[in-house]
């Protein structure tokens, strides 16, 4: 059975697939069991060991209206702009970029920021510029993401400089990747290629995560649906290193072959119809504002309450990118980067 279809065109901005309706929020037991594929701990130059950043509780929730959503069938109207004020970002000490974007959030602790779109100036139409910031009073830059010219591939950079993002700067912290077709990507850390790798191999590039989208073979025009591979953790909740030596041995090809050794398997939550909308829904928890295709909920099957990692539009160029433990800044940025590329087998 196929859900109905949503009312949305397949043009790459139309935003008529999932909205925002708040249900009540369930406190679950700790997730971190679902992550752990034991794994060797990584034989690899430890950095000092640094106390995990300090977060104010303040996650409770304020009840909110929920925003309307005037997408009706063949209309594909944004919803209406509420005035609620999204729930904040706590307190999180950013001591080392390099480090913070690429280590696992705290347990029990949602990192709430903001990725904005920039498409003024030269080719910025083309190749926009996002940036992410902590959303909170400080507004402190994480990262800088922009899809590289004369790729046959998309393929985006990620960088911890505002200004530079270029493949050779000391600031390239990962890159984005996707096949051919525009329906897998993966991520990758700032490591050498494998022909450029040491003796002992410490130097090769991680794959940090995987997505997938699943073509939409039959036209329904109904909300996206997507895989999200990552390295599991290991017994002291570090990220399991994946450092594939040939494209036949990432994360893609692992998760194709079923060999989930150290490797976990995530999804898309998948939004629910709702007849008086007449359009797809899914509960943000006033973190988005609009309607949009682009928004997404990833997580565990075995436990659909715990958001890995949330995002959703709430300007025409603005969006909240949420997440927890296991998935780091890196991760989670390019997750979000790999739902703004132009699939279109998949609208």
């Amino acid at each position: 059975l196929c859900p109905p279809p949503a009312a949305t065109s397949s043009d790459e901005e139309d935003d008529s697939d999932s909205s925002t309706k708040p249900i009540r929020s369930e406190k679950k037991k700790n997730p971190v069991s679902l992550f752990q594929t034991g794994g060797d701990p990584p034989k690899e130059k430890k950095t000092k060991k640094k106390a995990p950043p300090k977060a104010a509780k303040s996650d409770e929730e304020t009840p909110e209206t929920p925003p309307k959503n005037s997408n009706k069938k063949g209309k594909g109207k944004k919803s209406k702009k509420t005035k609620e004020e999204r729930p904040p970002s706590p307190v999180i000490e950013v001591d080392n970029l390099e480090e913070f974007v690429l280590r696992p959030a705290p347990q029990g602790v949602t990192i709430k920021c903001r990725v904005t779109r920039d498409k003024k100036g030269m080719d910025r139409g083309l190749y926009p510029t996002y940036y992410v910031h902590l959303d909170n009073d400080k507004k402190v830059f994480l990262l800088a993401g922009r899809k590289r010219k004369k790729s046959k591939t998309s393929n985006y950079l990620i960088s911890i400089d505002p200004t530079d993002l270029s493949r050779g700067g000391e600031n390239f912290i990962g890159k984005l990747r996707s096949n051919l077709m525009g329906t897998k990507f993966t991520v990758f850390d700032n490591g050498a290629n494998p022909d450029r790798a040491n003796a002992d191999w410490s130097n090769v590039r991680q794959e940090l995560s995987a997505v997938v989208y699943e073509t939409n073979v039959l036209g329904f025009k109904g909300p996206r649906r997507m895989t999200v591979i990552i390295p599991g953790m290991n017994a002291d909740n570090e990220r399991v290193p994946i450092r594939p030596r040939n494209d036949n041995d990432g994360l893609l090809m692992r998760w194709q072959n079923k060999n989930m050794d150290n490797v976990i398997e995530l999804h898309n939550k998948t939004p629910v119809w709702n007849d008086e909308t007449q359009s797809y829904v899914l509960n943000f928890h006033g973190r988005v504002t609009h309607a949009s295709v682009k928004n997404f909920q990833i997580v565990h099957s075995s436990d659909p309450d715990y958001i890995v990692m949330q995002f959703g539009r709430v300007a025409d160029d603005a969006f909240t990118m949420d997440y927890n433990y296991p998935l780091c800044a890196v991760q989670a940025f390019a997750i979000a980067l790999s739902s703004f590329d132009g699939k279109l087998a998949c609208e």
